[in-house]
C-alpha cells in the first residue's frame, strides 16, 4: 500500500511540475522610477522603459506657436497638480503633432517647478481598449502620468472608441486625478466622415446617431488644430533647423534647394523640413545633433 502511495505521490509532482511549466510567467512590476517615459504593453500588461525617446527640442518647432503655448500651460498645470484638460491635437499631416507632445513633456520636465517627473506613456492604437486596466495599474502610483496614442482613429465597425469613452469621462470612476490623455489626430472627430454620414442618412433619429458617433472628440476639453504651414513658415522650419545642427550653406542656395524639395514632395510641412534637413546633411557630411 505504501509503495503505492509513494508512486502515486512522484506522480502527482511530475503533473503539478508540468502544469508549472505549461503556466505563463508571472507579470513583473515596473519600477517607475527607472525611466521618465514608458511604452505600454497590453499583453503581458507591462510598461516597457524607454531609455532614449525619439523627440526634437520644443524651440525647433515652428509655426504652430499658439497650440504650442496652449498645450505647454496645459501640462504644466497638470504636471503642478491643478486641473487641466485631455487633449486632441488634430488636422494637418506631418506638422509636429506628435512632436510636440513629446517636446512639452521634455519641457516640462527640465524645469525646476516639480517635485517629481511627469511621466510619459505611449499606448499603441490597436491597445486602446486596454486603457481601463492601465488607468487602474497608474491610480496608485506616485506620480502624475500623460498618457498619449499617436494617429488615433477608428474605422467602421470598431467600437473600442466606446471604451475609449468610459475610460476618459464617462465610466463610474472616471479617469484618475494623476492622469492624463492626450491624442493625435488627422480627423477632428475621430471617426470616418463618411461613417457620420451614413449614421444620419440611415438612422430612425439621425441626430441621436451622429450624436453618439462625434460625442468621443467632446471628451478632450481641449482641441488643437494643425494646419498647412506657408511658404515662409516652412522656410523658417528648415532655418532652424540648420542653425542648430549648425549646418554651413549659402543661405540663398538653401533657400532654392528646399523649395525645390517641397515641390517635389508635393507639400510643404514640418516633417518634409525634417527631412529635407536630414538629406542635406547628409551631403554635407555632417551629424546631427542628439
Amino acid at each position: 500500500m505504501t509503495d503505492s502511495l509513494d508512486a502515486l505521490n512522484k506522480k502527482l509532482d511530475r503533473l503539478i511540475e508540468a502544469v508549472s511549466r505549461l503556466a505563463a510567467p508571472p507579470v513583473p512590476e515596473t519600477d517607475l522610477s527607472v525611466a521618465d517615459c514608458f511604452v505600454w504593453q497590453a499583453e503581458p500588461g507591462v510598461l516597457e522603459p524607454v531609455r532614449k525617446v525619439n523627440r526634437v527640442d520644443i524651440g525647433l518647432i515652428r509655426g504652430v506657436d499658439r497650440v504650442r503655448d496652449i498645450l505647454l500651460d496645459n501640462t504644466e498645470r497638470f504636471a503642478s497638480g491643478f486641473a487641466a484638460n485631455n487633449v486632441l491635437l488634430w488636422g494637418a499631416r506631418g506638422m509636429g503633432k506628435s512632436s510636440l507632445v513629446k517636446a512639452v513633456h521634455a519641457a516640462v520636465n527640465a524645469s525646476d517647478k516639480l517635485d517629481r517627473p511627469l511621466k510619459l506613456i505611449e499606448i499603441h492604437r490597436e491597445d486602446i481598449d486596454t486603457l481601463p486596466r492601465l488607468m487602474g495599474l497608474l491610480k496608485a502610483a506616485p506620480y502624475r502620468f500623460m498618457l498619449f496614442c499617436d494617429d488615433l482613429s477608428f474605422d467602421h465597425d470598431d467600437t473600442s472608441y466606446k471604451s475609449l469613452k468610459a475610460a476618459l469621462e464617462g465610466g463610474v470612476e472616471g479617469r484618475p486625478a494623476n492622469v492624463i490623455f492626450y491624442a493625435t489626430s488627422n480627423r477632428r472627430h475621430l471617426l470616418p466622415r463618411d461613417m457620420i454620414d451614413n449614421e444620419r442618412s440611415t438612422a430612425i433619429n439621425p441626430s441621436e446617431a451622429v450624436e453618439e458617433k462625434v460625442s468621443l472628440s467632446d471628451r478632450f476639453g481641449l482641441w488643437l488644430g494643425f494646419h498647412k504651414c506657408s511658404q515662409d513658415e516652412y522656410l523658417d522650419m528648415i532655418d532652424g533647423y540648420v542653425r542648430y545642427h549648425e549646418l554651413t550653406i549659402d543661405p540663398d542656395h538653401l533657400r532654392a534647394e528646399a523649395l525645390e524639395w517641397a515641390t517635389t514632395r508635393g507639400s510643404r510641412s514640418g516633417r518634409v523640413a525634417w527631412q529635407f534637413t536630414q538629406d542635406l546633411a547628409g551631403r554635407l557630411g555632417k551629424p546631427l545633433k542628439d
